[in-house]
């Protein structure tokens, strides 16, 4: 369609030609948005819920509409630290958006990474079997 010689088309934003591509950029948004609530947790926030929260690991929708914040809690627990982080999630969106230069800042969504918990638990255990193996002989060695 044209008027007065101007071509009017429908402008699409850019698409990544690979899903490789896209999960790359995907991958780097969610790094900065970790970095920035990390930085935004140790300097602007005081509430008691989240401190010794560590931001683990973002990971942001295709759209970049939402992203999983998983984190874990080193002091309380980790439903305090939920709530402290859901309740601040407003706030933390909107302190990303003057960080960030991304046309909208995803939805937050956080969760807790039992990971570091469980492979402490493994760990002890893995340290159990060693002690008792030091202080109790194999049985080849008594026949």
């Amino acid at each position: 369609m044209s008027v007065r010689g101007v071509t009017a088309a429908y402008v699409q934003r850019p698409v990544p030609h690979t899903s490789r591509e896209m999960n790359n950029r995907n991958r780097r948004v969610g790094e900065q948005i970790r970095q920035e609530l990390a930085d935004i947790l140790r300097r602007e926030m005081h509430d008691p819920r989240v401190a010794g929260v560590t931001f683990t690991s973002v990971e942001v929708t295709a759209d970049l509409e939402h992203a999983k914040v998983w984190f874990t809690a080193f002091r309380g627990t980790p439903d305090e630290a939920l709530q402290g982080l859901s309740r601040a999630a407003g706030f933390l969106r909107s302190e990303l958006a003057g960080r960030m230069k991304l046309r909208t800042v995803p939805k937050l969504t956080f969760k807790y990474d039992a990971s570091i918990e469980r492979g402490a638990h493994l760990s002890e255990l893995i340290d159990k079997a060693r002690a008792s193996d030091i202080h109790e002989p194999d049985d080849e060695a008594k026949g």
